[in-house]
């Protein structure tokens, strides 16, 4: 497994965190960018990085205003343009011109954003899942995760918590559920701006599905989002859903190496 090393960069609202992954002996291969799901952090990819690490670099930024990237000081600057931008400041940083792009969740839509932002500089992305929602789903979404105010009974911890345990994928440890509940309350009382900033982004993801020619593969787990996620299907220039109902939340967690394998074949 390859060892995940955290450093920061400078970016536009203070530092960015970021992980890496190098492998020992150099690779031709892009370096892959995983692009994190909200409000979680680069720190849902570590079990993937080191399954995938040993032969090609991999790096996993926080977006601003998670894990432990500084935030933006108001809410609307919180955007996926400013997560996709925020993204391409750590590989320019790096010196990495041309990159490997994969996306969980929000991740989906800042790596298709990274692409139009640059062309010629991303090759294959792949994604996990694709909200492609109806203004009904939009609306469901939006309020469900309207931020829960603190009070001295907790309720926004036990309510996080309970909805943790009731995605509970298949395999995944109450270690896991620990993790991910952990990088939830990095996010502060920010917490849900990536949700808004992805709710908000609809019609350029589309649009970025019809028309981008890189290759683009979609996983579809077994998630909020396996039905919405097959309306990719009719919109690819030049990709395909494929269909994973044995995985479901935590999936990279649990089977971090079946990942790796799949991802080898698109990536």
């Amino acid at each position: 497994m390859a060892r995940v090393k955290k450093s920061y960069v400078d970016g536009k609202y203070g530092q960015l965190h970021y992980r890496i992954a190098v492998p020992e002996t150099p690779s031709a291969l892009p370096p892959l960018y995983c692009l994190h799901q909200s409000p979680k952090c680069g720190m849902e990819f570590e079990a993937l990085m080191g399954a995938i690490g040993d032969e090609r670099i991999v790096v996993a930024p926080d977006y601003p205003g998670y894990g432990q990237s500084c935030k933006p000081p108001e809410e609307h600057l919180a955007t996926v343009p400013a997560y996709a931008e925020a993204c391409w400041q750590v590989a320019d940083a790096l010196g990495h011109d041309n990159l490997a792009l994969f996306g969980n969740h929000t991740g989906s839509k800042v790596a298709t954003e990274m692409a139009v932002m640059r062309p010629g500089h991303v090759g294959n992305i792949a994604m996990v899942s694709a909200a492609l929602l109806t203004d009904e789903e939009r609306a469901f979404f939006a309020d469900y995760f309207t931020p829960i105010p603190l009070d001295d009974a907790g309720t926004r911890f036990t309510t996080m918590w309970q909805r943790i345990i009731e995605r509970r994928g298949p395999g995944t440890t109450l270690e896991m559920l620990a993790q991910s509940m952990m990088m939830n309350l990095l996010g502060g009382e920010e917490y849900e701006w990536g949700h808004a900033a992805a709710f908000s982004f609809a019609e350029p993801f589309e649009e970025a599905l019809k028309t981008l020619p890189n290759r683009i593969t979609i996983l579809n787990p077994a998630d909020d989002l396996t039905d919405c996620t097959r309306r990719a299907i009719p919109l690819l220039k030049n990709g395909e859903v494929v269909e994973c109902p044995q995985w479901g939340y935590n999936f990279m967690d649990v089977w971090p190496t079946e990942v790796a394998a799949l991802l080898r074949s698109y990536l």
